[in-house]
């Protein structure tokens, strides 16, 4: 996988979720705790490798180097190709569950407690896409998003699923993601 392709999953995943972060109006109806995260995506139609993937290739140093540091920013790769995540009481309540890359804006169409809707523009790094996040109930979510990415003038057209579940209050070894200002 070439530099910019993985440039672009990384975005793309990124902005997936991040349109979540934007005004605490209507917080999502999420239990704080232990999720599990599965990430579906694909540039240009083809599916980039995931993280599974991606930490099997390394030396088993490296691996464990990374998993180290992703562990420390609250994320637990798995060995099923999701990850583990906790979500502490203050990220939910201030709508920060996802960060968003500076210099992008979110419109949302909808906002409601089992459906958010969003338009969001990222002019600094070329991106331009919707999404939609569904609440079904507290223990699980789904967000599904679809863009262009502009890179050296070239168009990539992403798409990416998220699937959520809850697992547990308690977060076990995982820490808490951290709110981000």
């Amino acid at each position: 996988m070439d530099i910019s392709r993985f440039r672009f999953l990384i975005i793309a995943c990124t902005l997936t979720v991040a349109a979540h972060r934007g005004q605490a109006q209507t917080q999502p109806p999420m239990k704080t705790g232990l999720w599990q995260i599965h990430i579906e995506s694909e540039i240009n139609g083809k599916k980039p490798p995931d993280m599974a993937e991606r930490l099997k290739n390394m030396s088993p140093e490296t691996r464990k180097k990374a998993e180290a540091a992703m562990k420390q920013q609250g994320v637990d790769a798995g060995d099923s190709g999701g990850r583990r995540v906790c979500y502490g009481r203050e990220m939910i309540e201030q709508g920060r569950w996802a960060e968003q890359p500076n210099g992008c804006k979110t419109d949302y169409s909808s906002r409601t407690t089992s459906l958010w809707k969003w338009h969001s523009s990222c002019p600094q790094i070329g991106f331009e896409g919707d999404g939609e996040a569904i609440f079904p109930n507290s223990e699980n979510y789904v967000v599904k998003s679809s863009g262009v990415i502009t890179d050296e003038g070239k168009a990539n057209t992403t798409r990416s699923t998220i699937t959520a579940k809850w697992l547990a209050a308690d977060c076990g070894d995982i820490k808490p993601l951290e709110v981000r200002r």
